[in-house]
């Protein structure tokens, strides 16, 4: 399976890699592993802020999870300059700014695990831990890293 063919068929256009907002760099690849710096979700080019369980429901949290699956494909074509080089997706992990009482972040992070299955298949299938945390950077409602490996 063509990763592309499967990007143009859900209607995904990847965007570039983003320019960091501090010290760190967009990835770094030791040995066959390609690691991503955190991504925040985005919605029309800015920070998508809320936090889940106040003004952000589970449904919408799912659509922010995705998009910044759609950053991180981004990221990763960035990285490897393409797609089908990846031999694995190994692992999420994913931040959700929510509230104390707040338990469905599991359900939150699924909208970018799900993409990541559908873009991938098999190899998109991946190990993950979802947190629930009192704040993201800018205010976000999602944040995620995420661990690749190369073919």
């Amino acid at each position: 399976m063509n990763v592309y063919d499967k990007l143009n068929e859900l209607g995904i256009t990847l965007p570039p890699v983003a320019t960091p907002a501090a010290a760190y760099v967009p990835y770094v690849q030791t040995g066959k592993l390609l690691m991503l710096s955190g991504h925040i979700a985005r919605k029309d080019g800015k920070p998508w802020v809320a936090q889940l369980g106040r003004d952000m429901g589970t449904e919408e949290g799912k659509l922010a999870a995705r998009a910044v699956a759609i950053d991180l494909l981004g990221t990763l074509h960035g990285a490897t300059g393409d797609l089908n080089k990846i031999q694995r997706i190994v692992k999420l992990m994913s931040l959700v700014n929510s509230t104390g009482d707040f338990t469905e972040q599991h359900l939150v992070t699924n909208g970018a695990s799900e993409l990541l299955g559908q873009v991938f298949g098999e190899r998109g299938v991946h190990a993950r831990s979802a947190f629930g945390v009192a704040q993201i950077p800018l205010g976000a409602c999602v944040e995620i890293e995420l661990i690749a490996e190369l073919a």
